[in-house]
């Protein structure tokens, strides 16, 4: 994706693709970006996280992560819940008449 200046920024992708993600559903996070894939940098809550180097890992425990790759900046984040019941939507960005498919889970 392109920031609006132009210059690619780094996503963090979630699979499987829905938003909130669940810890149950055994949620895979990959730093994406330019750069070397081995000098990504997690984040979690807000704070430099032990991981470091992998390009994706399996999310064990709960919290709000994010992941920086040099050259492309720190990505937005992405929240894992681990809640009974959630509403999940498309891990997508939702345009203005998008139609919509969402999930309810237990």
């Amino acid at each position: 994706p392109l920031s609006p200046s132009g210059a690619q920024t780094t996503q963090l992708l979630v699979q499987p693709p829905w938003t909130p993600a669940v810890l149950w559903d055994r949620v895979t996070l990959t730093c994406q970006g330019s750069g070397t894939p081995n000098a990504t940098t997690w984040y979690k809550g807000g704070r430099r996280w032990g991981l470091e180097g992998p390009k994706h890992f399996t999310v064990t425990e709960i919290g709000t992560y994010r992941c920086d790759r040099p050259g492309t900046g720190i990505s937005p984040p992405v929240t894992v819940v681990n809640e009974r019941l959630v509403l999940q939507v498309p891990a997508r960005v939702l345009l203005e008449g998008d139609t919509v498919t969402l999930r309810c889970r237990s």
